[in-house]
């Protein structure tokens, strides 16, 4: 992964000759340089500045950006990897292009020329592409098709003049931004409902993300000014009919599977620097080091996080797969202190507000990768989303079940085979179940039926602000996202699709992912969403998905000869880190100096997000007894923390204090 930045200022046929500042450009690119400390390329053309920072892990010495066709009339920069690279170059050269590098970045030209806008279906990558036609004067901005790599723009007037900015990561758009930023309420909104904004929102205001699998193209109008359009070249799509799932023995099946999720690794491992991989003792992380180690040529490197507190800590699981697959291992073992100290820079690089602290251990394990020598991981997420792992997915199927008579007491004890623990007080779990799982019971076929338990928990977060919006605006926004076909989709196809637009995009992939692996210039690659694996699997019939209340079956059943049989039968165990914990100091028992401080009652009185009494008493509940917060206290307190965090950064535009043990 790289960085990219450019500007489009749209002056008309009158003023061809200027071009976006040079300093403008750099700016950019600074910003970005944490995305691409190996280099940086420029590109000034009337009207147009492009900005790249550079990964090399492709064609270290001739791979530099931007990279142009035959004639130089389309250029492009190019943030990501293009997989089946080899493949398309071959194809291409036959058809009479001319390569000037080794690169998978210059595939992009040669194919636009031979397909125009299609060539976007001809990749196989993870990617956000800046493209530029010379002759058309037309700016092409295309996000990857589940999104894993990050492209925010911004449209709007500089100096009375209609402009566009994009680039990787905001701060890069905020470097040249004239007028001061402002959070968008709306999102904080979103975020404290469902992890984070929806849709293309994100928490600047007036910054858009360019949402996964859609392209931007702005161009010249009609009466000489800029227009642009949105729209959308990919999708998750599942069978509307019984006839449109695939159709095969089940060993057939898991055999093609099988196959494809081995393609997927294969081609992911291209690279003229080491590959390593992330392995957290779970099931998708372990099949994909299975992989490597037995279907490839590539020395295994693996790497993990452990925790010092039990709740969070696999790491006994992780020594398994170690000692199954005889890898060369790293750990990072972190604590509750650790993980405060780490947080604001998170939220720096995050660039949104959080509910957990997740991200925090995940840039720390990516700093890890980075100092013994790596700069690509394979890491396993979409496992979940396209397999059907969650237990989301296994509590909607209960609760259609219980939905058939919902006044049974006994249907809703199914729920326990998922959380054993629940049994040890039988009423108290009774009286839960019916509470927390009950939601939306009337409705098993509405369109957010699987969600609403997790969006009505979450949603008792926004309490805490200081104006909260209509409980329905963001349901609404959440449900605008599913396409119209969705209404002829399964329950479990809703799900999923619900998931990969929601916790998986803008979240997993996101703030946990992308951001917290480039933090530390590493590069995450992600064999289980190839779009071959998604498609197929999309498509696969489901009772290989969830049988019975067996999750992810068919991953399991096609790769059970790879994996130790313990590995393969355990129980999904959702990766967590400390979360109020992390707030306070453990010597003191005290809020950590730089936490006291963003949450003081005159801070959140001067931001107004939120309630400032209501705060106090969170942040003094959880120096009292911070391991016994429950859910929603817990996301509470580190949403208040990490948007306080966020505005001091972003909107004070000051340096982080010096109390949260970051440098100035």
């Amino acid at each position: 992964m790289c960085g990219i930045a450019g500007i489009l200022d749209w002056r008309g046929t009158a003023n061809l000759s200027f071009s976006p500042k040079l300093s403008q450009l750099k700016s950019m690119a600074r910003a970005l340089h944490h995305r691409g400390p190996d280099g940086q390329g420029f590109l000034q053309r009337p009207q147009l500045g492009l900005a790249h920072t550079r990964l090399s892990i492709i064609d270290l010495a001739g791979g530099h950006q931007p990279i142009f066709n035959e004639d130089g009339s389309v250029a492009v920069i190019f943030n990501g990897e293009i997989f089946n690279y080899l493949e398309l170059r071959e194809a291409l050269q036959r058809q009479g292009h001319r390569f000037a590098t080794q690169s998978d970045t210059e595939v992009i030209v040669h194919l636009y020329e031979e397909h125009g806008l299609d060539f976007v279906a001809h990749l196989n990558g993870q990617f956000a592409i800046a493209l530029w036609d010379e002759r058309a004067q037309k700016l092409m901005l295309i996000r990857d098709r589940v999104g894993i790599a990050p492209l925010f723009y911004r449209l709007g007037q500089a100096q009375g003049v209609p402009q566009l900015a994009f680039a990787s990561e905001v701060k890069a758009i905020q470097a040249i931004w004239p007028e001061a930023a402002r959070a968008d309420v709306q999102a904080l909104d979103q975020i404290m409902t469902c992890w984070s904004p929806v849709g293309a929102r994100t928490l600047f205001e007036g910054v858009s993300s360019l949402e996964p699998g859609t392209m931007l193209i702005a161009e010249r109008g009609a009466d000489q000014t800029l227009t642009h359009r949105v729209q959308r070249y990919w999708d998750w799509t599942f069978p509307q009919a019984p006839d449109q799932y695939l159709t095969g023995a089940d060993d057939e099946l898991l055999a093609q599977l099988r196959s494809l999720l081995v393609d997927a690794v294969r081609i992911r491992l291209r690279a003229d620097v080491p590959v390593g991989a992330y392995l957290s003792g779970g099931l998708d992380s372990s099949v994909l080091a299975s992989v490597i180690r037995h279907d490839t040529d590539t020395p295994l490197r693996t790497f993990s996080i452990g925790f010092d507190s039990a709740a969070h800590d696999e790491t006994r699981h992780q020594d398994e797969m170690v000692a199954f697959l005889g890898t060369h291992h790293s750990r990072i073992t972190c604590s509750s202190h650790a993980v405060g100290a780490q947080f604001m820079d998170t939220v720096w690089h995050a660039e949104t507000a959080l509910l957990r602290t997740a991200p925090a251990p995940m840039k720390a394990l990516s700093g890890l990768v980075r100092e013994q020598g790596y700069k690509v991981v394979l890491t396993g997420e979409g496992a979940d989303e396209v397999f059907g792992g969650y237990d989301l997915f296994k509590e909607t199927k209960v609760r259609r079940f219980w939905s058939r008579q919902p006044a049974s007491r006994r249907r809703p004890l199914l729920l326990q085979r998922l959380y054993p623990y629940l049994d040890q007080n039988p009423a108290r779990a009774q009286n839960y179940l019916e509470r927390f799982y009950g939601v939306g019971l009337d409705a098993p076929d509405a369109p957010l039926f699987s969600h609403l338990p997790r969006l009505d928990s979450t949603s008792k977060t926004r309490m805490f602000l200081a104006q909260a919006r209509p409980d329905s605006e963001a349901l609404s926004a959440i449900e605008a996202l599913l396409p119209a076909q969705a209404s002829q989709w399964s329950w479990l196809a809703r799900a999923q699709y619900l998931e990969s637009r929601l916790l998986m995009g803008n979240y997993l992939l996101s703030s946990q992912g992308d951001r917290m692996l480039m933090a530390n210039s590493v590069e995450g690659r992600f064999p289980f969403l190839d779009h071959r694996v998604i498609d197929f699997a999309s498509r696969l019939p489901e009772r290989l998905k969830i049988k019975a209340l067996n999750e992810k079956f068919a991953l399991k059943q096609a790769m059970a000869a790879y994996l130790p049989p313990r590995t393969a039968a355990r129980t999904k165990q959702p990766y967590r880190a400390p979360d109020a914990q992390a707030f306070i100091d453990s010597q003191t028992g005290q809020p950590h100096e730089w936490v006291a401080e963003l949450m003081s009652p005159s801070r959140l009185n001067d931001t107004a997000y939120f309630n400032p009494r209501m705060g106090e008493m969170l942040l003094n509940k959880a120096v009292r007894a911070p391991d016994t917060l429950g859910t929603r206290d817990n996301q509470a307190l580190v949403a208040m923390v990490s948007m306080q965090a966020w505005h001091h950064l972003f909107i004070d535009q000051k340096p982080a204090p010096a109390s949260s043990g970051l440098s100035e």
